[in-house]
């Protein structure tokens, strides 16, 4: 029986999984599902299944079983110990070229943005890019439902749709927090095989000497479950300062708008938005930020969001569950210390 086969990328760098992979995880069930019954009228099976390159990684490879994954090819090698484009990416294309698979999944993190364009080029499909939304659907003149993949355009201004008619995979990327991940099911059922690496250290092509990590990347914006994000109505570098008052206050960190980050009054590891991270904290507050389209797609997922802008017409007041019209400079010290007294309250 032939299969439809739903691919994900499980990315790993030295044991830790990125989260964006069960995250993938999930969205791949939920397509999967959405052909299942097309599937079935063909005679078909319909896969979930993950891909896993790195060195001495099984136990990743049980986990993504219990996260959805029907079946999980692993490649297991020192080549592939640390991600280098060139193992990773011809490895990945011996795979897809073998088992064909309908629709592949990569997270849009700093590797996966390396790694998905080179896999793309070489396998000569299409890629989508910066996905906010995946779904199965109907396309005039397919004899199946092909990968609706919609991301922001032109700036942000509007939502495009794309598809790959023609060519397999069809290729996503998608970044982290814009799926939730499915709840982990350690009893989970599936299948892991082991394939053979296609290149050796020889033929690498690279070598690493040196893993230099930059201080400002510490911050932990994407999966933080508060986050205190400030824009222009700041003024200046200064007002970050007041923000960073209010996230210590409620266990946070800062993010910023792209105005924010281009003026240089915060670093761009804390950049909220279309060419930022996209978010899904317990509680977003949104203080002197305006609210395009282009911010507004990296922060509406947020399970509360609370806006405090001194234009009560801004379009940030459209998502908030709570609005505030107000200068912050005024509202977020009333804030902090509310927070302080009611502290003090439960000691």
């Amino acid at each position: 029986m032939s299969a439809r086969r739903f691919w994900v990328f499980i990315e790993q760098e030295h044991g830790e999984v990125h989260p964006v992979s069960w995250e993938l995880l999930g969205i791949a069930r939920s397509l999967a599902s959405q052909v299942a019954q097309e599937a079935e009228a063909a005679n078909e099976e319909v896969k979930v299944e993950g891909i896993l390159l790195g060195h001495q990684v099984r136990s990743i490879a049980e986990k993504a079983i219990g996260y959805g994954a029907d079946r999980v090819y692993l490649m297991d090698d020192a080549v592939l110990a640390d991600y280098r484009n060139c193992p990773y990416y011809v490895d990945i294309v011996a795979l897809a070229t073998k088992y064909q698979p309908e629709v592949m999944l990569i997270g849009a993190t700093t590797l996966g943005r390396d790694l998905a364009g080179a896999v793309a080029t070489a396998l000569g499909t299409g890629l989508t890019a910066d996905c906010t939304k995946l779904e199965m659907g109907e396309v005039k003149g397919a004899k199946q439902k092909l990968l609706l993949a919609t991301r922001p355009a032109f700036g942000g201004n509007i939502m495009a749709t794309i598809v790959c008619r023609t060519h397999r995979p069809q290729m996503s990327s998608v970044r982290p927090r814009v799926f939730s991940a499915p709840i982990y099911d350690p009893q989970a059922k599936g299948e892991i095989i082991e394939e053979s690496v296609e290149i050796t250290e020889a033929e690498a092509r690279a070598c690493i000497l040196e893993f230099l990590h930059a201080k400002e990347y510490a911050v932990d914006i994407e999966y933080s479950n508060v986050i205190v994000a400030g824009g222009r109505g700041l003024g200046g570098p200064t007002g970050f300062d007041l923000l960073k008052q209010l996230a210590d206050a409620l266990g946070g960190v800062v993010g910023a708008s792209r105005p924010c980050v281009d003026a240089g009054w915060i670093g761009y590891a804390h950049q909220v938005g279309q060419t930022g991270k996209t978010v899904r904290p317990k509680v977003y507050v949104a203080a002197g930020i305006s609210g395009a389209l282009q911010h507004k797609v990296g922060m509406q997922n947020a399970d509360f969001i609370i806006a405090i802008n001194t234009d009560p017409q801004a379009p940030i007041f459209e998502v908030a569950d709570v609005g505030i019209v107000g200068d912050l400079f005024e509202v977020i010290p009333v804030m902090i210390d509310e927070i302080h007294a009611r502290k003090e309250t439960r000691v």
